[in-house]
């Protein structure tokens, strides 16, 4: 099996949420019951593993972004990731960053890679010669 960037950015998707899952359990609270960027990262990671298209990693590199950037602005992002609301806390920052920005780099490699690789004809794809 080869692994590939779009590999790298499903991992990430998954890790970010796991990190979120480690911010959950810490303790940190979340606007509803389930932390809605665990799901988020969740579907993300399963649109870009079993969606057809090539342009799909940009998805796994777009809800990366959309992460770390909420991670930047957030007036709780560094003061987590710096430990100072508690060592599991800064953990399960530090889990979820790292993956977000894997999915962010992997998926816009991964979508780069596909632009390169030449679209076969839809006749082809279904087996009828042109």
């Amino acid at each position: 099996m080869t692994v590939t960037a779009r590999t790298f950015a499903i991992a990430g998707l998954v890790v970010g949420a796991t990190g979120i899952g480690v911010l959950w359990a810490a303790g940190v609270e979340f606007p509803i019951a389930v932390p809605p960027g665990m799901i988020i990262l969740l579907a993300g990671a399963l649109f870009v593993a079993l969606a057809p298209w090539r342009w799909s990693p940009v998805v796994g590199a777009l809800l990366g972004l959309f992460v770390a950037v909420g991670f930047l602005i957030s007036p709780t992002g560094v003061d987590n990731l710096l430990g100072r609301h508690g060592a599991d806390v800064a953990t399960g920052q530090a889990i979820q960053l790292v993956g977000v920005l894997t999915a962010l780099v992997a998926g816009a490699l991964a979508t780069r890679a596909a632009r390169r690789v030449p679209q076969r004809h839809r006749s082809e794809r279904l087996g009828v010669p042109r």
